[in-house]
């Protein structure tokens, strides 16, 4: 049972972390560390039991992932080759593409080391390997939390419904992107009528350079179309990125009413990066989603990942730079042996 004691801590320290906030990148990181702890532990102990089965068992999980990285690797240049037809050729739209096309590539070259196997490319193999599995490990964590996330009940208080823009079609329409977050935001307000209250409804979003009016404006129009009265909704139309969306809101909702609470409304591959994006600008409310289309979730997933990456760049950086150099330490000391390798 002590083998199990890594897991647990790191499953308490999650457990804490949702209580505290579970608006943290730190609650999805405790939650893969202790599911990672928890499933060494298991094999440590059938491997200590009944050696055989723990060998089987050590094989079977090899096997399972190699296939799960082909399998994945061919998912996402299926998926990149459909969103560059549906969507064009943007570097947003090619992010899946770039994933599957990277997975292959790495696949290459642990075929080439094990088959070459020189010292060289066995540690260049291994560097690899370990950069790829913490990218991995993170990708994971992002993405269970982040469905977990969406999933857990708010408190359904609230004094403002925000509505995040995401740019025009023409310049001028609401795309079905936007109007899935406006009509979401729609049926939020309405449950929160039921209990008594009207909160106001924010759109928010500035005029991006290939825009006719600000984003705020066109989502207000298509709310005023579909019924919602226009006296409960409140523009802001200066912000350009998420961090600018919620701190302008926020400054909002703030003059209105010091004590607020609020609901957010985006997309749902977006809640978990604008949750703690909230969480950073000190907006106090929870994030939900709208549904997004199944060709389109992919890459908008890696998108957010990739822009959580860049947040917290001094971290990962800090990580990358350690691997990196744990590569070139072992490949400096010569290790596997030149008698290891032919």
């Amino acid at each position: 049972m002590v083998a199990f004691v890594p897991s647990f801590i790191c499953f308490i320290l999650f457990c804490a972390g949702l209580v505290r906030d579970r608006r943290r990148v730190s609650n999805a990181v405790l939650l893969g560390l202790s599911a990672v702890f928890a499933v060494l532990a298991l094999l440590w102990h059938v491997a200590s039991e009944r050696p055989q089965l723990g060998r089987d068992l050590a094989v079977a999980l090899l096997t399972l992932a190699g296939v799960g990285v082909v399998t994945l690797a061919w998912f996402l240049i299926a998926n990149g080759v459909s969103m560059v037809r549906k969507e064009g050729r943007s570097l947003a739209n090619l992010l899946s593409l770039g994933a599957g096309t990277a997975l292959v590539a790495l696949l290459a070259l642990l075929i080439t080391a094990l088959v070459l196997h020189t010292h060289t490319l066995v540690v260049v193999a291994a560097t690899a390997v370990a950069l790829a599995g913490y990218v991995a490990f993170l990708f994971l964590c992002f993405l269970v939390y982040g469905s977990l996330y969406g999933r857990l009940r708010i408190r359904r208080r609230a004094d403002y419904v925000v509505v995040l823009g995401s740019g025009l079609t023409g310049g001028t329409t609401v795309p079905p992107l936007l109007a899935g977050r406006l009509d979401r935001a729609r049926k939020e307000h309405a449950r929160l009528s039921r209990r008594g209250r009207r909160p106001v409804l924010i759109t928010s979003g500035g005029q991006g350079p290939d825009e006719k009016l600000p984003e705020s404006h066109a989502m207000a129009d298509y709310l005023v179309n579909q019924g919602f009265p226009a006296d409960l909704i409140e523009r802001e139309d200066r912000s350009t990125t998420t961090d600018e969306n919620l701190t302008f809101s926020k400054a909002l909702m703030e003059r209105g009413n010091p004590d607020y609470r609020c609901v957010i409304v985006t997309n749902n591959y977006h809640v978990f990066r604008a949750a703690i994006t909230a969480r950073r600008t000190g907006v106090r409310g929870h994030v939900i989603g709208a549904p997004t289309a199944a060709y389109f979730w992919p890459s908008a997933m890696i998108r957010e990942f990739v822009a959580l990456l860049v947040a917290y760049r001094r971290t990962n950086a800090a990580l990358f730079l350690l691997v990196l150099l744990s590569g070139l330490f072992i490949w400096w000391l010569g290790w596997p042996s030149p008698g290891a390798v032919t």
